[in-house]
């Protein structure tokens, strides 16, 4: 299992311009990314299907804490077939995890920079956003996880970017999960 040292940003269409052409300029371009993603968002956890449609690859992935609970994510994931996706969203679901899922697809961008790996991206659930990430050996020492995050800081500084702080992250997931229940809820009344 590997350890993710990952730290996110949002902001304009302007910045995300901005970032995509500096790091054109001044990085190195991994490519397109594009991804469809069931999330399964537990309190604790969180468990994706991720149908990589620019690379047409999928893979389904467990991350050991969620988005707003530090920067250090332990993450499992293994490769599917991009056919056995809608597979894997039905057995997910029929275990019981329907309620908890939302569904997204991210236009993304992949960079790196200075050691640190780049998704810009855009959703309609977080709008332009980047997300920032350095991927640690399972056994990394806390010194090595500090030096990661540290090394983020710098980047995004470098980039001119601001990250969200962990409180910021929390709030802003609550509210969308606080939106999505709401939504899911009133679905059956449109119908």
């Amino acid at each position: 299992m590997a350890v993710e040292i990952e730290m996110r940003a949002r902001f304009t269409k302007e910045a995300h311009d901005q970032l995509v052409a500096r790091l054109k300029a001044d990085g190195e371009d991994l490519g397109r990314d594009d991804k469809h993603i069931y999330f399964y968002v537990f309190p604790d956890r969180l468990l994706k299907v991720t149908d990589n449609t620019a690379a047409g690859t999928a893979k389904i992935t467990l991350k050991g804490s969620k988005i707003g609970q530090g920067t250090a994510f332990a993450e499992t994931e293994f490769a599917i077939a991009p056919a056995d996706v809608p597979a894997a969203v039905k057995v997910f679901n029929a275990l019981g995890f329907e309620t908890t899922m939302h569904e997204a697809f991210n236009f993304r961008h992949n960079f790196r920079f200075d050691g640190v790996e780049i998704a810009v991206k855009w959703s309609e659930a977080w709008g332009y956003h980047a997300e920032f990430e350095i991927l640690l050996d399972d056994g990394a020492a806390d010194a090595d996880r500090v030096e990661a995050a540290a090394k983020i800081t710098n980047v995004a500084a470098e980039l001119g970017v601001s990250l969200m702080t962990e409180q910021e992250l929390a709030d802003f997931t609550a509210a969308f999960e606080a939106a999505e229940k709401e939504r899911k809820q009133e679905a059956p009344l449109i119908r």
